[in-house]
């Protein structure tokens, strides 16, 4: 994207300033996305965006610039921005020597979708629409999208780091809307891999239709979820996003500096049952978080943030990693060239345990079976939270039985975390999502296996 040479002489001018550390981040990134609802194609659309971002850190300062000029002079401007943004200059000088970093490949992308018509993209999206309203009359309305991205990037610092990757990404969402005597339910599925169009071949789209249409449509027979702290037992999968909000962003080194974490100081503590181990692993291949590399140009990695109840790190950018002495553990991320990077999650999990999910369930009496979770709302400094609950059932006498309605879980992350008391061996990765931190949003992953929270206060509207 960027010769070598020039990139060596930008971040010489970038340090002339007195500055402690450079980098340039480069993206050229292509995508296309179509959109369907109510039986129309809505738009077919194509972009391309490009352009670096010049970082430079002067003590505890950063200046950031970006510009969509790659040529050298562009860059160069923008490098003198960002240095005189962090420091006034004293003449300095420094010599850059670049050396490319061993290629670090996670993702294999077999059908490269910018090379799939999009007649085909767009038929797709018809065969959703077709599936979902095969499943009966009460569907109403269906909404579908698709979406494909080709990232390519390069990210050099005057640590000697020379990165460059390719990212690539594809997904389909699906809406259903279900009527009835009840009134409108509505049901809601979601595909998409970090790799190429061979995802729609791997993954049977009208089945993930006939599923978001079964969710709307049994919704329609629902009583109200109860009210009162219960037993829940969370289907794998899609909980994972309640420890992503819940404990995760509270794991994070940025929230742990500012001291608005309930995690600060307590590396090496028992925060979680003895049976919860959670990890964040931007390696795993095809899902949605993962990345070659992060946006600082760090290797990802499996990191282990607790461990049999025991909280072992934190996840770290470059910025905090150098101030407290710590390695590079590949959460540095941002969403474009025109941000800059802070610690993000990748895929974070909580891994399966010893138990069995249908036991799990036969082990509650009397609580809530939660199928699907919704978006939430989380405080991380002191980790309490309200995630919605799109699908769920009332578990009676160890068996599931009516579908729920209108009902939230609210509950503290730590104490959950202390408050699970069995796992099952059934781990599933949830639906891809998006991460939204300080007005930036990062594709991630999540997942879980079955698990039961002893304790958790669920909010319904049942008298």
């Amino acid at each position: 994207m960027i010769d070598h040479d020039i990139l060596q002489r930008v971040l010489t001018t970038a340090m002339r300033s007195g500055g402690d550390f450079a980098e340039v981040y480069a993206e050229d990134k292509r995508s296309t996305s179509a959109g369907l609802d109510d039986g129309r194609i809505e738009q077919v659309n194509s972009g391309r965006d490009r352009g670096a971002g010049l970082r430079v850190l002067a003590g505890e300062t950063a200046g950031y610039a970006y510009t969509s000029d790659l040529s050298e002079g562009g860059l160069t401007a923008a490098a003198e921005a960002a240095a005189a943004a962090a420091r006034n200059g004293n003449g300095g000088a420094a010599t850059v020597s670049l050396a490319p970093t061993e290629w670090h490949r996670v993702n294999q992308v077999d059908v490269d979708p910018s090379g799939v018509p999009k007649s085909t993209k767009v038929d797709l999206l018809r065969r959703i629409d077709d599936a979902a309203r095969s499943s009966g009359k009460s569907v109403v309305q269906v909404s579908a999208s698709y979406a494909d991205s080709h990232k390519d990037v390069l990210v050099a610092n005057t640590d000697g780091v020379l990165t460059e990757d390719a990212i690539t990404r594809c997904m389909s969402r699906i809406s259903v809307v279900a009527d009835g005597d009840t009134g409108m339910q509505t049901g809601f599925q979601s595909v998409g891999h970090t790799v190429g169009f061979e995802t729609f071949d791997r993954v049977d789209v009208e089945a993930l239709a006939r599923d978001a249409a079964r969710m709307a449509t049994t919704k329609l027979e629902a009583r109200p979820a109860p009210s009162g702290t219960m037993p829940v037992v969370i289907k794998r999968g899609s909980g994972g996003v309640l420890f992503h909000e819940a404990c995760g962003h509270g794991l994070e080194a940025d929230a742990i500096a500012k001291g608005a974490s309930v995690y600060a100081g307590k590396v090496g503590e028992q925060v979680a049952s003895s049976n919860v181990t959670l990890i964040d692993d931007g390696t795993m291949a095809g899902e949605w978080g993962t990345l070659g590399f992060d946006d600082e140009g760090h290797p990802t990695q499996r990191n282990v943030l607790i461990e049999n109840g025991v909280l072992t790190d934190y996840m770290w950018d470059l910025i905090r990693a150098r101030k407290d002495g710590k390695p590079y553990r590949g959460n540095g991320r941002r969403e474009s060239y025109r941000h800059l990077p802070m610690v993000r999650m990748t895929n974070t999990y909580v891994m399966g345990g010893p138990d069995d999910d249908e036991e799990i369930i036969r082990a509650t009496d009397y609580g809530v079976y939660v199928a699907e979770l919704g978006g939430g709302q989380v405080n991380p400094a002191t980790g309490d939270f309200v995630f919605g609950m799109l699908e769920a059932y009332l578990i009676e006498n160890g068996e599931i039985t009516v579908p729920l309605r209108e009902g939230n879980l609210i509950g503290n992350g730590p104490q959950v975390l202390r408050d699970i008391d069995m796992i099952a061996g059934d781990f599933a990765m949830g639906r891809p999502g998006t991460c939204g931190k300080d007005g930036q949003g990062v594709p991630v992953g999540d997942g879980c296996p079955t698990l039961c929270v002893k304790a958790l206060t669920v909010g319904g509207t049942a008298a």
